[in-house]
């Protein structure tokens, strides 16, 4: 078995052209949500303004975006853990996509149970389920790794390891150094296992907004999560056991 960690070198032989598109979630865009704080058109004008003076700095390589693209390239790691590969605090930012809408949804549906009822046991589940939107953005680049395939794909249980993202973080470190722009790589969260992407570079994205739109709403209940998508109708449904790999959710008390 190779290295468990791969090199720059390594990185840069194995990268390939890729592109497409790819889905990510994020809660729903409604601009009701600001609007129904002030009195007219132009008052909303204003506090859209005030709110984004308050944003920290948009990075110049993503200036061009809209604000759905560039976001990610933003903020802060908001785990104090950091993400799959993404190191916590002010590291460099990741655009994390999936190939198909029911993928990314799932992300969002762990996302969910994880961050806001993972560690508060006494919370009661909401009544009303959460609204999320899905958008399709296109990538292209000359220098994608796809960890699924060789010689990657025979670390898969340390690229997929439901908790610990050391090795990924510093693969994706390595893979700036190497100018990669695009890792894919297969869902943990996902019951299909298929194809996750981490976009590391504003430059990967093809076009400067979003695509296809679709809403999205996610239920929790006592037997699980159940998502409905309102158009093009569609219903996912995971189980309790779903993402029972996860400590946080094997230990979850869904009886509340």
């Amino acid at each position: 078995m190779s290295s468990i960690i791969s090199t720059p070198d390594e990185l840069s032989s194995s990268s390939h052209h890729a592109s497409g598109l790819c889905w990510r979630v994020v809660e729903g865009q409604h601009i009701i949500s600001t609007a129904k704080l002030v009195g007219s058109g132009a008052e909303h004008d204003i506090l859209e303004a005030e709110i984004e003076a308050a944003k920290p700095r948009v990075p110049a390589d993503c200036a061009h975006l809209s604000y759905l693209l560039f976001s990610p390239f933003r903020y802060r790691a908001p785990s104090q853990h950091g993400s799959r590969f993404r190191k916590a605090g002010l590291s460099p930012g990741v655009f994390y996509g999936a190939v198909v809408p029911a993928t990314a949804i799932a992300e969002m549906a762990f996302l969910r149970l994880v961050m806001f009822y993972g560690e508060s046991p006494e919370t009661p589940w909401p009544r009303n389920a959460g609204e999320y939107t899905a958008f399709s953005v296109e990538y292209a680049t000359q220098s994608c790794v796809d960890l699924q395939r060789p010689p990657f794909d025979d670390r898969g249980s340390i690229w997929s390891h439901p908790t610990d993202y050391a090795a990924c973080q510093t693969l994706a470190e390595m893979a700036r150094q190497a100018e990669i722009q695009v890792i894919k790589y297969s869902s943990v969260r996902d019951p299909r296992q298929r194809t996750n992407l981490a976009i590391l570079s504003c430059r990967a994205f093809s076009k400067p907004d979003a695509l296809a739109r679709q809403s999205w709403k996610i239920l929790l209940t006592r037997h699980g999560v159940r998502c409905f998508c309102e158009m093009p109708k569609e219903t996912i449904e995971f189980g309790r056991d779903t993402f029972a790999t996860d400590p946080r959710i094997r230990d979850l008390n869904w009886d509340r």
